[in-house]
């Protein structure tokens, strides 16, 4: 494992300090410039799954929606990163006495956007800036209170949503304003995503045969952000379409 001798200047964005006690409110002063040379364990080092599957399907499905669609929108011009059901390290301290493991989807602005077996705060310099968390009968009390301490209190999260995909009227958007959570208002059916200059809406409509109410991202003018088969879908359809003019049947 690398040895890293962390410096003031080394302190990642979001201006919180680094020191290896952060689920304990309680200030810490540093003695000197120079932060106490640490081992600190990399993502390879890293449990980067506890085995737990997603709630529900539906879950499951929520979260491949929201990420499968951002993907394209965001690596086109190289905007960042999102994942989910990925574990995300703030503390050393939480392998030995976290039980918080990770966001069900979490976006990273203005990093590159290999794949990761978890994000890990201080090899990547930065907190996740939005996060959206899928709530169930056995977690939303956690999402709605201890996760929502972690998001603004310790990883200082821009953004952070909630909402049910069984309950689709509990929804809630929240900006980090001042280090405190201030409610967004709802618009049109969605909440404007600042970091993002998108909006996440709820949508209904048919995905993997399952017609439903799902959370997706939209521009500001309204058009969905397509997943890749959806995309392929429409490009065909216009070909063929454009054939049609032309006299052409695109089934024969």
């Amino acid at each position: 494992m690398p040895t890293y001798t962390l410096e003031k200047n080394d302190i990642p964005q979001k201006n919180w300090p680094i020191h290896y006690d952060l689920l304990d409110d309680s200030p810490k002063q540093l003695k000197s410039p120079l932060i106490e040379t640490k081992t600190l364990p990399t993502q390879d080092d890293l449990p980067c799954s506890d085995g737990v599957p997603m709630e529900t399907e539906q879950h499951r499905l929520q979260m491949e929606l929201l990420i499968n669609s951002l993907k394209p929108w965001l690596y086109k011009s190289n905007k960042g990163y999102v994942s989910g059901n990925m574990f995300v390290y703030f503390s050393p301290d939480q392998v030995k006495n976290e039980d918080f493991k990770g966001p069900d989807v979490f976006v990273v602005l203005g990093v590159s956007n290999y794949m990761r077996k978890s994000w890990v705060v201080w090899e990547e310099g930065k907190a996740p800036d939005i996060v959206i968390e899928l709530l169930s009968e056995s977690t939303a009390e956690k999402d709605k209170g201890h996760k929502k301490h972690i998001y603004q209190n310790k990883l200082k999260v821009d953004e952070y949503y909630w909402f049910d995909p069984h309950n689709t009227n509990d929804f809630l958007g929240f900006r980090l304003v001042d280090s405190v959570y201030k409610k967004l208002s709802l618009k049109d059916n969605g909440f404007i995503s600042q970091s993002l200059g998108l909006k996440l809406v709820r949508w209904s409509g048919v995905f993997h045969n399952v017609d439903t109410v799902w959370l997706r991202w939209t521009t500001l003018n309204g058009e969905l952000l397509l997943l890749p088969e959806e995309a392929a879908e429409q490009r065909a359809e216009r070909l063929a379409q454009l054939l049609r003019e032309q006299g052409i049947d695109p089934d024969e």
